[in-house]
């Protein structure tokens, strides 16, 4: 049980961290966010509960090629924002796009022969 505690206070810390750093700069906010934060403390759970280097390499795998489509949130979101859409409608709509990117992507790569 402390073990999870200990994933849950260290995965928290690292969103809070990167949200209160956003508040007084943007920049160094989208740069520790931008890092692999999520993806790193993700591998690293992974590797302590199993201990399978199988399923970290096909997790890293995965999460790089599913990188590319989630770029569309990152792409859309903004111009929604800068074009007056409502914030929340904002995030719904980039969100929904971003699904759909992932769905035709997968197909995609599917047809290259690439499972995920």
């Amino acid at each position: 049980m402390s073990y999870y505690l200990v994933k849950l206070i260290l995965s928290a810390f690292v969103i809070v961290f990167i949200s209160e750093i956003s508040k007084s700069n943007t920049f160094f906010g989208s740069l520790f966010a931008s890092l692999p934060t999520i993806s790193l403390l993700a591998i690293i759970w992974l590797f302590y509960d199993t201990g399978d280097i199988l399923k970290i390499r096909q997790l890293s795998i995965g999460i790089f090629w599913l990188t590319i489509p989630s770029l569309v949130f990152f792409i859309t979101f903004p111009i929604f924002l800068k074009n007056d859409f409502n914030f929340i409608y904002s995030l719904i709509l980039a969100v929904s796009l971003t699904i759909i990117s992932y769905k035709i992507f997968l197909i995609i790569l599917k047809n290259f022969g690439i499972n995920i």
